[in-house]
């Protein structure tokens, strides 16, 4: 599928206010004017480069989804159910479907609106990855179902438990693909910070109201204002990849 663009959206319970501002200082990005027909939608403007983050006041519910960038969302659509999707609901314009990966993940086919540069060098933190969480009963069939999505043949990770989708050099995203070995229910998903100092950016994370909640090999997990469950890795902020 020709994937021009990828888009996290914090979807964030009203109100809203604390956590997208939270969101904003730790991506170090501006606001963009609020949209919809509640105000219930913003982008997070980075000062250099297209943004890929975008955040979302909901009723109920509330974590994290996908937005995927295609040329067109209907024709997409067609081969992503072929591959094993659920349909959801379609706009009426074209311009938008939302699906379920098989293990029960929602993400969505947008339109491309041209957004090509991902330009934030030099960050020592960076927002670029989306970790599915995925029982184990569901795994390989989650993770064949995002590399035939994506073109690309997850790889192996640090630990047996992980693989990673290689990100395409134009994509601003990677999908990491962590398998849970307890619990059931459907796939859910968190995003990650690569760091190039963890323990900094925790420290500047806690200054921000995120609440420290355990840290493992590679990784801290944190809470962030209204709700969501992130962590902060050991990853370069310029490749995205482990640092050795």
């Amino acid at each position: 599928m020709d994937v021009r663009w990828m888009w996290i959206f914090v979807d964030a319970l009203a109100p809203a206010g604390p956590a997208w501002d939270f969101w904003q200082a730790a991506t170090r990005s501006a606001r963009s004017a609020t949209r919809g027909d509640h105000d219930e939608f913003a982008t997070l403007l980075p000062a250099q480069g297209d943004p890929w983050v975008k955040v979302q006041e909901v009723r109920s519910g509330g974590g994290i989804h996908l937005d995927l960038d295609v040329p067109d969302p209907l024709a997409a659509a067609e081969d992503v159910v072929a591959a094993g999707a659920g349909e959801v609901f379609r706009y009426a314009d074209g311009g938008c479907v939302i699906l379920r990966s098989p293990g029960g993940f929602v993400f969505c086919l947008t339109r491309w609106d041209g957004a090509a540069a991902r330009a934030r060098a030099g960050e020592p933190d960076l927002l670029d990855q989306l970790c599915l969480d995925i029982p184990a009963a569901s795994y390989e069939v989650e993770c064949a179902f995002w590399g035939r999505l994506l073109g690309a043949d997850p790889v192996r990770g640090s630990l047996p438990e992980f693989r990673a989708v290689p990100r395409a050099s134009h994509l601003p995203v990677r999908i990491l693909l962590q398998r849970k070995d307890s619990g059931d229910g459907p796939v859910t998903g968190h995003v990650d910070f690569a760091c190039a100092d963890r323990q900094a950016t925790r420290r500047a994370h806690e200054g921000l109201g995120a609440a420290y909640r355990g840290s493992g090999p590679h990784w801290t997990v944190m809470r962030a204002p209204g709700g969501q469950t992130y962590c902060l890795t050991d990853r370069d902020p310029e490749t995205g990849t482990l640092r050795a």
